[in-house]
């Protein structure tokens, strides 16, 4: 039996919770934290204060209270139904500073990809460009191992401190995580609270150029200023989506206020009127069509989470 059917009904899932210092949100909006602009609320949503707030919810939450970690939003489908139980935000200060130790880069899962821009032209190092044209936050990186222009995250993480489901607060090494291909192997209880990644001394007029060479090639090549969640789906291996999807012609399909962008087809659009649902019977339609013509079956890379409306 589910959370839900054994909680008492009388009884809101905040008061069961437990006393925390960050902050609960119940019934909170989802659709203004996701890149694509849709979905339902999230029953409840907790702000830790710190590392020690955390490992004290998830030691004291119900034990069968699903939990779901939201970062940037930038590679995420919520549904309409909205996402039952707790989403967890890491938007306090905590989570977002940062220290550097010689080589290496400690930063929270909070941060923003962008963020790590102004850290390394103050500071005359290189090694992470890659990282800051990638939409979203550091947190949700490790999870996908997030990657572009020839680099993933696996390349340059060193290690990770994570809450597991029991409250502890760990250290796991890179090769713990079994980074892939936009994907690891790792319980989806752990939440990634910092991490530790290696850089190198690089002067700073270098560092913009190589940014700047990224941004050039992402505004030339793909939607901008778009409600999209980025590459739709995975690159089977040896293939490229966007050219299955094209020579399919699935980028002509359309459902209601979603479309496939006509600048890169592996991107889905919200252009306003979409909700959650229309994209995502978008994507099952090119996922239908793609095996159908070619037998591929592509493998969604946007996260969809929640219930359906």
């Amino acid at each position: 039996m589910s959370f839900f059917k054994k909680r008492e009904k009388k009884k809101g899932l905040l008061e069961i919770l437990p006393e925390v210092r960050g902050e609960y949100l119940p019934n909170e909006p989802m659709n203004k934290y996701t890149w694509f602009g849709v979905g339902g609320p999230a029953e409840v949503m907790y702000c830790p204060k710190d590392n020690v707030d955390l490992c004290n919810f998830m030691k004291n939450k119900p034990y069968n209270l699903p939990v779901f970690v939201i970062g940037g939003g930038s590679n995420l489908l919520v549904r309409d139904g909205g996402i039952p139980g707790v989403v967890i935000r890491l938007k306090n200060k905590f989570f977002r500073s940062w220290k550097l130790d010689g080589n290496k880069l400690i930063c929270g899962a909070g941060m923003k990809n962008g963020e790590l821009k102004k850290i390394m032209l103050d500071n005359n190092i290189g090694g992470l460009e890659f990282l800051v044209s990638i939409p979203g936050g550091l947190g949700g990186a490790v999870r996908t191992n997030a990657g572009c222009f020839g680099k993933e995250l696996k390349d340059v993480l060193i290690s990770a401190t994570i809450v597991n489901a029991e409250g502890e607060e760990l250290e796991v090494g890179a090769d713990d995580f079994n980074l892939s291909y936009r994907q690891s192997f790792f319980p989806e209880e752990w939440i990634v609270t910092s991490m530790t990644l290696k850089v190198e001394p690089q002067n700073a007029e270098t560092t913009k150029k190589i940014m700047e060479e990224h941004k050039n090639y992402r505004l030339k090549s793909q939607p901008y200023n778009s409600k999209t969640a980025g590459s739709t789906f995975k690159n089977p291996e040896g293939l490229k989506a966007w050219e299955l999807i094209k020579k399919t012609k699935s980028n002509e399909f359309k459902v209601n206020g979603a479309e496939v962008s006509d600048k890169h087809c592996n991107f889905l659009i919200n252009t306003g009127s979409a909700t959650a649902k229309d994209i995502e019977d978008l994507g099952n339609m090119i996922v239908e069509n793609v095996k159908k013509e070619t037998s591929i079956v592509l493998e969604w890379e946007v996260k969809r989470v929640g219930v359906k409306g």
